[in-house]
């Protein structure tokens, strides 16, 4: 089935830059709404932001103004791009698969492993 592998992940200083990337195996991708999430130590799973097929984005109010996040259909792909990173950006970021399931009114929902941000002061 649909397997989602994020990358890019890693250790910046604040005020710096990464560009998280997904990578989505398996069908579908056009018609699925991407989205990336975090998890920071000893906090629930939070929205960053989310991109459709047709590529109407809507960000968490921490996130708008600094990240970005798109998509490229033709390498099954989706990109955030984080600028002026924070100490509270720290965390693990997931990438996220929705769309339509077969029946009317249900989802289908895939999680990727998470990619670990670690911004240091």
């Amino acid at each position: 089935q649909v397997q989602l592998v994020e990358s890019g992940g890693g250790l910046v200083q604040p005020g710096g830059s990464l560009r998280l990337s997904c990578v989505f195996s398996g069908s579908r991708f056009s018609s699925s709404t991407m989205g990336w999430y975090r998890q920071a130590p000893g906090k629930q799973r939070e929205l960053v932001a989310t991109i459709t097929g047709g590529g109407s984005t809507n960000y968490a109010g921490s996130a708008k103004g600094r990240f970005t996040i798109s998509r490229d259909n033709a390498k099954n792909t989706v990109y955030l791009q984080m600028n002026s990173l924070k100490p509270e950006d720290t965390a693990v970021y997931y990438c996220n698969a929705d769309r339509a399931g077969l029946l009317t009114g249900t989802r289908i929902v895939f999680w990727g492993q998470g990619t670990q941000v670690f911004v240091s002061s």
